[in-house]
């Protein structure tokens, strides 16, 4: 194995041509980066640049030296020139800390040109790497901020990147081989997801989130933890029982890279930011400020799927789709030289939805799998989606006829963007009149984020936005309301559909909307998610019909629930009882044990009885507080 960066150093110089000339080789982060006066002479050659990759097993960037750079001004206009109008060029904008050019633009193939042509031909004549990202059709204030927050910090974040390289690649003083997983929280019960994996050399923490429905047990078990000592931080995906906690660290003495995919990076810092102004609104305490979520953002790499990193001495880290939610991952830990294999589902859907492409089961490895169970009991079976697409259209169209309005509460990641697809093909097709869909609270954001990542969406809805120009997202069906003043106005006018955030009813413009419709009996509520025990979604599915709620003046007042109540489970992002064992079962390896997590505890329990039946592999369902030696 090759340890040191002179020992890399040497490798690159005797493989990459003399014409090159390299006057540089760094680490920055989890990469090797080259620095060449004559970046013509390897921007061609791919194939060699993967064959010195692979005998260091470390990822390479090849960037030009200062001194060989064109100037801003003048590499602006040969990039202008280079890229067709076709392209719908937005901005470019240039970092000398990393010799980066950002082109950002609506049609990103354009830029890229056949076979990578275009972006090669700007390297090699402007001397600045591109670094290309969609310009979202529907505008998005967290990307634009993210884009101008990161620039404005580039000299702070190539520092950081930097000192995280050598502590990425320091030696190893331990060849004891032990791994343990400590559970932090998320386990036996739903929220505060946090993992804790130790090796004798590494601390590597997978998620950090809350229970935003509580006030008990709200945060996860950080007391022991020595936060200083992490090596990194892994977010699965952007829900705040994953993500909601992750600023609270930086607060308290972490300085480490979080690792995530790109739109999980921006949806997690709006929810986290959402978070905080919540929190401020309710008068609640505080864990962590503004400052934090932006050192989060600062502190945050970036990785696709696929893609092998090193993120300790003796771990890499690779994400495998996990058809949840948009970004969201399947995380795959490699320890030592094969020592051990951690898989950890996060939260997945083992099916093909309108968004997103089912959860990947193909692992090189897996010793143990850490999986969770939030449908896990035996009754948990949903329903078809072609039945719940149906059912939910009835309920529509009946509705809507009748002259009444649709409240649709969601969660504002994921599930509003799969409704929204349903909505759009029905009114489409004439399954349901074509009226009204007034979009509220971040869902509006939300669905701007989906537009920038296209690549990353459902097969056949990538295909319809790329090849055939449709994207149901931009339908005119939809109309984003701004004003919360308008919301007495579209309670009182004719029929119409309204998503809006909070899907439990637990605040947000769902629940304003519920206060003005609940006492017509030709409305109808339709829930669409889970409804976590003590939320006003819970009571009213029992059968609550008369609900007393305190408005913003501390008036309480007392509404009477006339509306027609709907529920439907099958448009859930998790995995029910079925597919959780077809995953096991379908594995490309199965693992030598199971870790159940994220669930109630009966189902936790459950599904780890079943899952030992079955497959006669043993089965460990830990408490929060416990500590797991794996190895």
């Amino acid at each position: 194995m090759i340890n040191t960066l002179s020992e890399i150093k040497k490798i690159i110089t005797k493989e990459i041509p003399q014409e090159a000339n390299i006057t540089k080789i760094e680490y920055e982060g989890p990469f090797v980066v080259v620095y060449v006066k004559n970046l013509s002479a390897v921007i061609e050659k791919n194939e060699l640049i993967k064959k010195i990759a692979h005998e260091i097993k470390k990822r390479i960037i090849i960037r030009a030296d200062p001194s060989s750079r064109k100037t801003k001004e003048e590499a602006k206009a040969i990039i202008e020139n280079l890229i067709p109008k076709e392209a719908e060029l937005v901005d470019i904008k240039f970092d000398e800390e990393t010799g980066e050019v950002m082109i950002l633009a609506k049609n990103l193939g354009l830029v890229i040109g056949k076979s990578g042509s275009t972006l090669k031909e700007i390297a090699s004549s402007t001397g600045w790497r591109p670094n290309i990202i969609r310009a979202p059709p529907l505008k998005s204030k967290i990307i634009d901020q993210t884009i101008y927050f990161l620039d404005k910090e580039s000299e702070y974040r190539l520092k950081f990147l930097r000192n995280i390289g050598m502590r990425i690649h320091r030696p190893m003083l331990y060849k004891n081989g032990i791994v343990t997983i400590s559970a932090l929280g998320g386990f036996r019960e739903v929220g505060r997801q946090a993992i804790l994996v130790e090796t004798s050399n590494s601390k590597v923490l997978i998620d950090c989130g809350i229970k935003p429905t509580s006030t008990v047990d709200e945060f996860p078990l950080l007391e022991e933890l020595d936060i200083e000592e992490l090596d990194a931080v892994i977010v699965t995906h952007a829900h705040l029982d994953h993500c909601g906690f992750i600023p609270f660290l930086f607060k308290y003495g972490y300085n480490g890279p979080v690792y995530c995919t790109k739109p999980t990076r921006n949806l997690m810092t709006l929810l986290q930011l959402d978070y905080l102004d919540v929190a401020t609104k309710e008068g609640k305490p505080m864990p962590y400020g503004l400052k934090e979520v932006k050192k989060t953002l600062l502190s945050t790499i970036p990785l696709d799927y696929g893609e092998v990193t090193d993120i300790a001495p003796d771990i890499r880290l690779t994400f495998h789709n996990a058809g949840h939610i948009l970004g969201s991952t399947i995380v795959h830990l490699h320890i030592g030289e094969g020592l051990h294999n951690i898989v950890y589902t996060g939260d997945f859907k083992y099916a093909k939805t309108r968004l997103l492409e089912p959860a990947s089961s193909s692992f090189p490895r897996v010793e143990t799998l850490i999986m969770e169970s939030t449908y896990g009991a035996p009754n948990d079976v949903m329903p078809s989606r072609e039945e719940t697409e149906r059912l939910f259209l009835e309920y529509i169209k009946t509705t809507i006829e009748r002259g009444g309005k649709v409240l649709i509460p969601v969660l504002a990641v994921g599930r509003a963007q799969e409704i929204m697809l349903v909505i759009d093909e029905a009114m489409r097709l004439g399954a349901i009149p074509k009226v009204p869909v007034y979009i509220e609270g971040m869902l509006q954001e939300v669905t701007a984020i989906h537009t920038a990542y296209p690549e990353n969406l459902a097969r056949d809805l990538r295909n319809r936005i790329f090849h055939k120009g449709e994207n149901p997202f931009l339908s005119e069906q939809f109309i984003s309301v701004d004003d919360k003043n308008a919301r007495p106005e579209i309670a009182e006018g004719g029929p119409c559909i309204i998503m809006a955030t909070s899907g439990m009813l637990t605040g947000g413009p769902a629940l304003e909307y519920f206060k003005l419709l609940a006492s017509d009996s030709k409305n109808t509520m339709i829930f669409v998610s889970y409804q976590i025990e003590g939320t006003l979604g819970r009571s009213i599915l029992r059968g609550v019909r008369e609900v007393t709620l305190t408005d913003s003046s501390g008036k309480i007042n007392v509404i009477e629930v006339k509306m027609d109540v709907k529920a439907l489970d099958g448009f859930s992002g998790h995995s029910d009882r079925k597919q959780l064992l077809r995953f096991i079962n379908n594995l490309s390896v199965k693992p030598k044990q199971i870790v159940i997590v994220h669930g109630e505890e009966s189902k936790c329990l459950s599904l780890a009885e079943t899952i030992y039946k079955l497959f006669r592999i043993n089965t460990i369902v830990p408490n929060v507080g416990e500590k797991i030696r794996v190895v």
